[in-house]
């Protein structure tokens, strides 16, 4: 596993721990491994190419429930084991998928159900920063309508985690874009860096 994988376990997922709303319940081994990938295909692209997509993790029924395939979806009918995220060929799968358009909705335990969904949820409500795309217009609607929590992989290599309509979480996975790039956070925010690799989150209650 590449090193920044430990950094991302270390650094993001305690992060998020306090960031995302504590009735959310998310199963952060799965949430730990979207944001491995998505950090994957940030940093990798597919076919020489930067890349976006967007992974809508647990609370997938009602997901589903706001979701519509915009394809036949490439992933109906195949077994539950061998849709799993933490499974190799699951993840080369996904990179490949992942130059389609849609969205990946992953179970709370894992499975990922579904691909190139279209969001159908209201963005009433919704306030994000001017140049932020319909991916992430998605996150936060879904997010703020289902129990959901939200990872957008931008095609300008950012990594960003939406929790309850709000951008709670921007991952920068390479050193020359720290100098050039200013988040998007609103409020107070914690900023960590190792490596390559810097998470700026936005801070909890509870961290006065």
């Amino acid at each position: 596993m590449p090193d920044y994988a430990f950094l991302i376990c270390y650094m993001a997922i305690e992060l998020l721990k306090d960031v995302c709303c504590q009735d959310r319940e998310i199963n952060l081994f799965t949430l730990e491994q979207v944001l491995i990938l998505s950090l994957e295909i940030a940093r990798e692209g597919r076919e020489g190419r930067k890349i976006g997509t967007l992974f809508v993790v647990s609370d997938s029924e009602e997901v589903l429930k706001r979701s519509r395939c915009i394809i036949l979806d490439p992933l109906k009918g195949h077994p539950d084991n061998l849709k799993r995220i933490d499974d190799p060929n699951m993840r080369e799968t996904i990179k490949e998928l992942a130059q389609l358009d849609g969205a990946f909705i992953v179970s709370d335990d894992g499975v990922v159900i579904s691909a190139c969904r279209y969001i159908n949820a209201s963005s009433d409500g919704i306030n994000l920063p001017l140049g932020f795309g319909s991916r992430h217009m998605a996150a936060a609607s879904i997010t703020k309508e289902t129990s959901a929590v939200a990872v957008v992989v931008s095609e300008s290599s950012i990594v960003r985690i939406f929790d309850d309509g709000e951008l709670v979480s921007e991952i920068i996975p390479e050193i020359w874009m720290i100098s050039r790039y200013s988040h998007h956070l609103k409020g107070r925010f914690t900023r960590k860096s190792s490596h390559n690799l810097t998470v700026v989150s936005k801070k909890s209650l509870k961290e006065g």
